[in-house]
């Protein structure tokens, strides 16, 4: 036992102190650091070759959605991100002297192995594949996917994810996503219901109104038009409440309301109407 222990020890020795040996260890760190420089180089290209791709077709008169660009160009950084680091494993793993063909093939046949049993895995390439094809959402929208509510911050072929307004990153595998509800394609409408004394003179409070809601859209660009008074929304002995709606783009309503609710308070008590 003791003599094998002192034979293990002098090959470790001899392997230490041979000057072939650091000599070949520091080529072989050499080429790892140029592999990885060389990576980063690569990556931080082809990110901005794409950026310009896209800032190109920007400009091109053919139809262009800022939606469905972001999409896709965050999207194709993601695969070329994946393929220069996959390709720079390969090249590191050869630099060892591993066979990686070889290697490459015994992980085709595992992988046919085990193919039946990521079925899951399929669905959601294909899912993402059809969300991103259809465009059903896209980078920066505003969406509800089940229980996740909030901005769209990446799609890529396997996964999405989506920032709630409280700060949550949903990771979403995209098999699982199946009811979408998407607030950033059409325009919204903001509900404002205003509260008076039930004694109230409605013609004047009508009239007054009215002449608030003319100047709102050279106010505030968010503003499709300007805001349509409805009327009496409902009426009880204490307060009558009338209803204004106001068309806003995508996904600003509740913004909006509250600049009108706030600007109605000051405008009405200028006027002498209380607000119940």
């Amino acid at each position: 036992m003791e003599e094998i222990i002192k034979k293990t020890i002098e090959k470790v020795q001899k392997y230490l102190f041979n000057e072939d040996t650091w000599i070949q260890l520091g080529i072989i760190s050499l080429k790892i650091i140029v592999i990885l420089i060389l990576t980063a180089i690569v990556v931080r290209i082809g990110k901005r070759i794409i950026q310009k791709l896209f800032a190109v077709r920007e400009k091109s008169p053919l139809g262009y959605s800022e939606r469905r660009q972001n999409t896709l160009e965050k999207l194709l950084q993601n695969i070329l991100v994946n393929v220069v680091y996959f390709t720079a494993i390969i090249a590191i793993l050869s630099t060892f002297g591993i066979k990686v063909v070889g290697l490459i093939a015994g992980a085709g046949i595992v992988g046919l192995a085990v193919g039946f049993g990521a079925q899951s895995l399929v669905k959601d390439v294909i899912t993402g594949f059809f969300i991103i094809f259809e465009d059903q959402f896209a980078v920066g929208d505003q969406v509800q996917i089940g229980s996740a509510n909030g901005t769209v911050q990446e799609i890529g072929l396997r996964t999405t994810k989506v920032k709630s307004y409280t700060g949550e990153l949903h990771i979403i595998p995209n098999g699982a996503i199946t009811n979408v509800v998407n607030y950033s394609i059409y325009n919204s409408l903001a509900l404002i219901d205003v509260s008076v004394a039930p004694e109230t003179d409605l013609p004047a409070l009508e009239d007054s109104i009215q002449a608030f809601l003319k100047y709102l859209p050279s106010k505030y660009e968010e503003l499709v038009k300007v805001p349509r008074f409805l009327g009496v929304q409902s009426f009880s002995a204490t307060e009558i409440v009338v209803r204004i709606t106001a068309e806003t783009i995508p996904t600003k309503q509740a913004e909006i309301a509250r600049k009108i609710r706030r600007d109605l308070k000051e405008f009405l008590e200028q006027k002498g109407i209380q607000i119940s």
